[in-house]
């Protein structure tokens, strides 16, 4: 039974929960003041009645020792007995009429008894058989004479009784009425709740699986500063879930993407490899003197799918830093390989005339040497695809503000703007006809920005016609040999 009320009890609504406490802790308080009340009450009429009870035998023991009995001196209803006590037991005197006394006369007995063993007024309260509840006075009224007066407690206990009718007539109704507008208050009271409940289920009616944003939020008021505080932590846990969406679906769709990139790039030279393999099959069997042409072919495609899955196993292995890590950084000269980057252009491409401005003698920081080479091979290799035969090329070395920073410049015909924000993507090229020989796979960007970002550097781009400039900070730098111009 208890199991079943407490299960009853847990499907209960939360305002209906507070309204029900609330009425029971009214319960209580009414139940303590009533009791208290009701006490009350009943002690002061007692005490009231003990006040006309000794008024009363004031009065009637004078009237016994002036005239010899009670007469004029009686209360309706009351009991009166006179007893003699001169021999030490009490003895009952003839009553003056048959109403003066009740069936069993034994405890007006015992209270004149009472007196004479106390030798002071006596108050109790008895049952009296046949007659009921009455509260019992016996007083000296002459040596030797005790007068006992019983007077009746009914018109008290029904006061008493009424006073209690009409406490839980209106406390229930004052319960019931607490209970109803308390359910209603706390219902208003706990509205901005059941708003952002009807604002959670509304989550579940959208679809979250490509949606890049949450368009729900909670912007109703009201409540107090304890339902505010909730309304914007919960504001505040839907706009990290949209920032996240947002996070999940770009990282999605650049997955997409890449998959998409990596498997049109990898198809070309798989079918280049395919189509060498054929003609090398057939030179064998048919023209032995291209045999060699085609298998040179066949390799240099071989190498470049190499060179695509190696970029895309690097990109792959930095994008999983946290796991593992293709840096081996150590205290490096940047004006070396700096200068190792600029010899190994000038024999490369020649037609790309290169300077290397002057900067520091030395110039240390803690990165991979192969990396850094790597990014700045990569870059002065943009530049040379990017422009025409004849553009200048300039790479520089300088520390600023506690950082390494390298600037490798050309001043061709620039990057448009609306490719710039793009132009370190996976598998972007600004000019889509440029065919893959000469522009390459379009990775060559992504990993350097990749490489600098692993060593918690960044890379920079600024560019307009005649002139663009990607620049490289590393922190943090040595200090120079000289100071940077």
């Amino acid at each position: 039974m208890i199991r079943r009320l407490r299960r009853a009890y847990g499907r209960l609504r939360l305002g209906t929960r507070l309204a029900l406490g609330l009425g029971v802790l009214a319960l209580v308080v009414f139940a303590v003041v009533g009791t208290a009340l009701t006490t009350y009450m009943r002690d002061y009429l007692s005490a009231e009645l003990d006040t006309q009870l000794a008024h009363a035998q004031t009065a009637q023991s004078k009237n016994l020792v002036d005239y010899g009995s009670l007469q004029n001196k009686k209360y309706y209803g009351w009991y009166y007995a006179v007893y003699d006590v001169s021999g030490g037991t009490p003895e009952l005197r003839k009553p003056e009429t048959d109403t003066d006394l009740p069936e069993d006369v034994e405890d007006f007995t015992a209270a004149a008894r009472a007196r004479v063993d106390a030798g002071e007024e006596i108050l109790r309260t008895e049952w009296l058989k046949g007659a009921g509840l009455y509260r019992l006075r016996a007083c000296e009224v002459t040596p030797g004479t005790v007068l006992v007066s019983a007077a009746p407690l009914e018109e008290i206990e029904d006061t008493v009784t009424e006073l209690a009718t009409i406490q839980a007539v209106t406390f229930g109704l004052a319960l019931l009425a607490l209970v109803v507008a308390g359910r209603s208050m706390l219902r208003r009271g706990l509205q901005p709740l059941s708003d952002m409940a009807s604002t959670a289920r509304g989550i579940t009616s959208h679809d979250l699986t490509d949606s890049a944003r949450l368009p729900v939020r909670h912007a109703a008021r009201g409540g107090g500063p304890e339902v505010e505080e909730l309304r914007t932590a919960f504001n505040t846990m839907l706009e990290h879930i949209d920032e996240s969406l947002a996070v999940r679906t770009e990282a999605e769709q650049r997955l997409r993407r890449f998959v998409a990139d990596a498997s049109h790039e990898l198809r070309t030279p798989l079918m280049s490899v395919r189509g060498y393999a054929d003609l090398f099959q057939y030179a064998a069997a048919n023209e032995p003197e291209e045999r060699d042409k085609h298998l040179a072919r066949l390799r240099a495609e071989a190498a470049r799918m190499g060179f695509l899955l190696d970029d895309l196993l690097l990109l792959a292995r930095l994008d999983a830093a946290e796991v593992q890590t293709p840096l081996r950084p150590r205290e490096t000269d940047l004006v070396e390989v700096v200068q190792q980057a600029a010899d190994a252009f000038r024999a490369s491409h020649p037609d790309h005339p290169l300077t290397v401005r002057p900067g520091p003698a030395t110039l240390t920081a803690r990165v991979d040497p192969q990396r850094i080479r790597q990014v700045l091979d990569n870059l002065l290799t943009n530049a040379a695809v990017h422009t025409p035969p004849g553009t200048e090329v300039s790479v520089a070395v300088s520390a600023r503000d506690g950082t390494a920073r390298v600037r490798v410049a050309d001043a061709g015909p620039g990057i448009p703007a609306a490719d710039r924000e793009r132009v370190f993507d996976r598998f972007y090229r600004v000019d889509k006809a440029r065919s893959r020989d000469r522009g390459g796979s379009g990775l060559g960007l992504a990993v350097a920005a990749s490489l600098v970002r692993a060593h918690g550097g960044d890379i920079g781009l600024a560019s307009e016609p005649g002139a663009t400039v990607f620049t490289v900070t590393l922190p943090p730098a040595g200090p120079p040999d000289l100071t940077d111009p």
